[in-house]
């Protein structure tokens, strides 16, 4: 079922905007490079026409909070199949990148601009973390933007989609209102689907199945393991980008919380869905209280806009160990996603490694 976007005017009775378009599709991307929460607000442009050495060249380059690398394009005038086939074709390009051949585009990007570029001074300082070595460059996710997309185009991206292909389409429509223009934008897929796709395996080594157990990442800011074991949770927030992926969980999952720094902490089952700080409940004396009263010494803001807000999901825990006992050994699997459902080899073996040290892993 093709997106198709509309925009009414309040009033009595409503006025429903003309629909329009933009002089090209390169004011488009000269929007997106100024104001990329266009497309979104957790990710950070860093290359754009770079040569792909294929006869052609990529219109946006992003790189996300988890260091993933996304590649976007642009319809061009091109059907939107032909889209589909060169972003795939542009993709192996980006598969192909090594951390130094990203700083360098990054670097000229920058110099378009009579700016110096330094990717991983500037990730830190609009991520607030550094730009870890060990797994950049590492996943990366396709994205199309177009006004339209017809419907081989779409089946095509909605079998790539579910054999866990990362790749989504944004469809974008422009509206008249007055002497202004009103750009609106859906995306064909819910966008932690793409997240998710990008975070189960790496571009560095073959995939294969999923075992069925996800992977947690759990830290930062204001929250603390011995409140997440005491209280029976883990917690994202932030931004999207970072609550979303809790979304993947569901009551009944096996998951492994890694500290990030730490290392592997604990093991349990998730007894509930993602939800909110200000409907969140935590169990204290037998009684049930907000948690934004309780959690981080109450120092967490329940009214903040919905996607910067912390999000919860409750867990029974299986088997813990404090912070200073974390497993943490050379070749165990890492991701910065808050959740991911890994495909690699190594989270296979990471798991071997896990269920000695957590031996109760299985009592529940």
């Amino acid at each position: 079922m093709s997106v198709s976007q509309r925009i009414w005017q309040v009033g009595q009775p409503p006025q429903r905007l003309p629909e329009s378009r933009l002089a090209s599709e390169q004011e488009l991307e000269e929007m997106i490079v100024a104001k990329p929460e266009i497309v979104s607000d957790e990710w950070m442009v860093i290359g754009r026409q770079e040569e792909t050495g294929f006869g052609g060249r990529i219109d946006l380059l992003a790189i996300a909070p988890d260091s993933s690398l996304i590649l976007i394009e642009l319809k061009r005038g091109r059907t939107p199949r032909e889209v589909v086939a060169q972003a795939l074709d542009y993709a192996t390009w980006v598969e192909a990148l090594d951390a130094d051949s990203v700083m360098r585009i990054y670097a000229r990007f920058k110099a378009k601009s009579q700016e110096t570029g330094d990717l991983a001074k500037d990730f830190e300082a609009r991520f607030g973390t550094p730009l870890d070595p060990e797994v950049f460059p590492g996943q990366h996710q396709v994205v199309i933007v177009a006004s339209m997309l017809d419907a081989s185009s779409e089946r095509i991206v909605s079998y790539l989609s579910k054999r866990a292909v990362a790749i989504n389409v944004l469809c974008f429509e422009v509206f008249d209102h007055g002497t202004d223009k009103l750009l609106s934008r859906a995306w064909l897929r819910d966008p932690v689907e793409a997240q998710a796709a990008s975070s189960s395996g790496s571009s560095n080594s073959s995939s294969g199945s999923w075992n069925g157990e996800y992977y947690a990442s759990y830290g930062g800011k204001n929250r603390s393991w011995d409140e997440a074991v005491k209280y029976g949770f883990i917690s994202a927030g932030g931004g999207a980008w970072y609550s979303n992926t809790l979304k993947l969980l569901k009551p009944g999952d096996r998951i492994w919380v890694n500290v990030p720094g730490k290392g592997f902490v604990g093991v349990g089952r998730v007894t509930g869905f993602s939800t909110p700080l200000p409907e969140f409940r935590v169990h204290v004396d037998g009684q049930e209280v907000p948690a934004s009263e309780i959690i981080a010494g109450g120092q967490l803001d329940p009214t903040v806009d919905l996607d910067k807000m912390e999000y919860f999901v409750p867990v029974e825990w299986a088997d813990t160990v404090p912070l200073d006992k974390a497993i943490n050994e050379l070749g165990l699997f890492g991701n910065t996603n808050s959740v991911c459902a890994p495909k690699t080899p190594k989270w296979r073996t990471t798991i071997e490694r896990l269920r000695s040290a957590f031996p109760g892993y299985d009592s529940l």
